[in-house]
């Protein structure tokens, strides 16, 4: 190999990419921070859905690469990009004809949390609308749902999902919406959040199961392995396991 190639495929390798006749060959695994699902820890990516995905490829022999990436630049990654897979997504009318799927994972609710004590509480959706401020990422399908529903009343001022918990426990925002009870019950354990400070809104803004995405060129025969092997791993009972290793709230 001369030396401009070797540097050229030390340069692909680095950026996580793939180059020349491979990458129109190879499929690439990409995900978001969105913990417990998927999210780095120790410089290692982990989370339920990693683990649901390794354990498919285990099954299906398949050895490709996974890349953790910031959110916009996932769906990128997946609409544009050929042979891309996406995990975890929710599966919505909008989103449905775009890509191939394989799931469900585990279905999920998305209320908004509140300080237990202290302020008066919020109870309905019209309380919600009126209220002074909803926090929410910056981006993503939360605020995007949000949005369609009328509200006008959004902070979209969150990078992260940690950063809108400490907003709420700093006392900067009244309201926050963005996780799951899971990832609600992660964070809380990441800040040492002692039990009864957070207050669940009985309000359910949304609800879907996560799915894992493949772009829409991706083979049929492909996605029909993963397919099969996500249903083996359901009836075999390491789906569970893996989920319930995480946080009990998952398992049956």
């Amino acid at each position: 190999m001369r030396p401009s190639t070797l540097t050229s495929a030390f340069l692909c390798l680095w950026l996580g990419l793939l180059c020349g006749p491979a990458a129109a060959e190879q499929y690439q695994v990409v995900t978001e921070e969105w913990a417990p699902y998927n999210y780095e820890e120790n410089h290692q990516l982990t989370g339920i859905t990693t683990d649901i995905v390794r354990a498919i490829m285990a099954l299906t022999g398949d050895h490709f690469d996974m890349l953790l990436m910031p959110s916009m630049r996932t769906t990128r990654a997946l609409d544009t990009r050929p042979k891309t897979i996406m995990y975890s997504m929710f599966r919505t009318p909008q989103r449905e004809p775009l890509y191939k799927w394989v799931g469900p994972i585990v279905e999920e609710s998305i209320y908004p949390y509140q300080l237990g004590h202290g302020q008066p509480s919020v109870n309905t959706l019209e309380q919600l609308r009126q209220a002074a401020q909803i926090t929410t990422r910056q981006d993503g399908l939360i605020p995007q749902v949000l949005q369609a529903q009328g509200f006008t009343n959004l902070d979209k001022s969150a990078s992260s999902n940690l950063q809108l918990y400490r907003m709420l426990l700093a006392r900067r925002t009244d309201i926050i919406v963005g996780d799951t009870a899971t990832g609600v019950a992660y964070y809380s354990r990441q800040l040492q959040v002692p039990p009864g400070t957070l207050r669940r809104i009985p309000v359910e803004l949304y609800r879907s199961s996560l799915y894992i995405a493949f772009s829409r060129d991706s083979d049929d025969k492909v996605v029909a392995a993963w397919s099969r092997a996500l249903e083996q791993l359901r009836q075999s009972g390491q789906l569970a396991r893996i989920q319930h290793q995480y946080d009990p709230v998952l398992s049956p």
